[in-house]
């Protein structure tokens, strides 16, 4: 799929999707907090098990949205 088409379709799911928004949003939390614990020199123990159970639950969520998006396309075809 074009980039911009899926973007725009992103948008618009965001827009008028309850679930998609949420899983954006989401989506999104972790990914400022993946970038927090991006920034520091070094990370604990702890920090580094959330950074990978983060990377984790970002890419399922990513994965979500993306089949949200095709089974979207799908019905519209």
């Amino acid at each position: 799929m074009e980039t911009k088409l899926h973007d725009e379709l992103k948008d618009r799911l965001i827009e008028t999707n309850e679930e998609f928004r949420r899983m954006a949003e989401e989506h999104h939390a972790y990914e400022e907090r993946l970038n927090d614990l991006a920034s520091r020199a070094f990370l604990t123990e702890e920090e580094q098990v959330e950074e990978v159970r983060l990377k984790k639950l970002k890419l399922h969520l990513k994965d979500q949205m993306e089949d949200v998006i095709l089974n979207h396309v799908g019905a519209s075809q």
